[in-house]
């Protein structure tokens, strides 16, 4: 049987390489893959992302090549796309602090939860798209948190890319609400990457300025103690491997994360990225 993989994009513009990327690595592999979004709306790649023309404001190029341009706007028209998993009708959302009966609603959420996790047992591992998309409705989502809980939870590697990452250092137990990459090395988007100005999101004319958080610090603060945040910068790829995640910087990151994820699952791969008296320890946490 092929692995199968499950892979989340926001609704809000995913970065069309970090998409076609790994995709195309996980497709040559034989592997299936099924694509989830938070409200089951179909999703979209930025726009940028698919003009070989862009100048990326930090590094002061072009990051899309006029093939990859035209590879993501091919899956843009393809039906591959349609109908993505719902992932609001599938898991259960967490019952608010404040409500009457919390107590209550909490063991109910937990018992639906229970049964909804049941799903991932199909999975081989899970992806997260990266893009400023997720800012908006992936990183300090609830249900996307449950996901990656029960992938982690059942020893399942994890991949990760940009903003993607984000959604790791978030995923904490309700219990302890330790983030899951305590004690883990892990990549994202560096503070030398971050936009100026000019962060925008699909299907609204709303631009901001910088992004809302700078990534690096959240990654940082959230690795510690034991773990570290790489940003390798001035290195052209930057990706790691701690199992069971594999998280990679930006755009430029996107094959090689599919290729290391299919390491992992192929042929065991557990640390990959940093040096080695770091990799004599990796593992060491749950």
């Amino acid at each position: 049987m092929p692995k199968q993989i499950l892979t989340v994009l926001s609704e809000w513009g995913y970065w069309g390489e970090e998409l076609i990327g790994p995709v195309e690595v996980l497709d040559k592999a034989g592997y299936k893959i099924d694509f989830a979004t938070p409200t089951g709306k179909r999703p979209v790649a930025i726009s940028v992302s698919m003009d070989p023309e862009y100048i990326d404001p930090p590094l002061g190029r072009p990051v899309t090549t006029p093939e990859i341009a035209q590879k993501v706007r091919a899956l843009g028209r393809s039906s591959r796309l349609d109908e993505p998993i719902d992932l609001e009708g599938w898991l259960p959302d967490r019952p608010y602090f404040g409500s009457q009966n919390y107590v209550r609603a909490r063991e109910l959420y937990f018992r639906h939860l229970d049964e909804a996790l049941k799903k991932i047992d199909r999975y081989d591992a899970l992806l997260l798209v990266g893009g400023s998309g997720p800012i908006v409705d992936m990183v300090n989502n609830f249900r996307v948190h449950d996901l990656i809980l029960g992938f982690y939870r059942a020893g399942k590697p994890i991949a990760a890319e940009c903003y993607g990452v984000a959604c790791l250092a978030f995923a904490r137990d309700i219990e302890d609400r330790r983030s899951i990459i305590q004690g883990k090395h892990v990549t994202g988007h560096c503070l030398e990457y971050d936009y100026k100005a000019g962060t925008g999101f699909e299907g609204t004319d709303f631009v901001m300025g910088p992004p809302p958080y700078p990534l690096e610090y959240i990654l940082r603060d959230a690795t510690a103690p034991g773990g570290r945040y790489h940003g390798n910068v001035g290195k052209e790829t930057s990706v790691i491997v701690d199992y069971p995640f594999v998280t990679g910087r930006s755009t430029a990151d996107s094959y090689l994360t599919g290729e290391k994820l299919v390491e992992v699952l192929d042929q065991g791969l557990r640390a990959w990225g940093f040096d080695e008296a770091w990799q004599r320890t990796a593992g060491e946490r749950p």
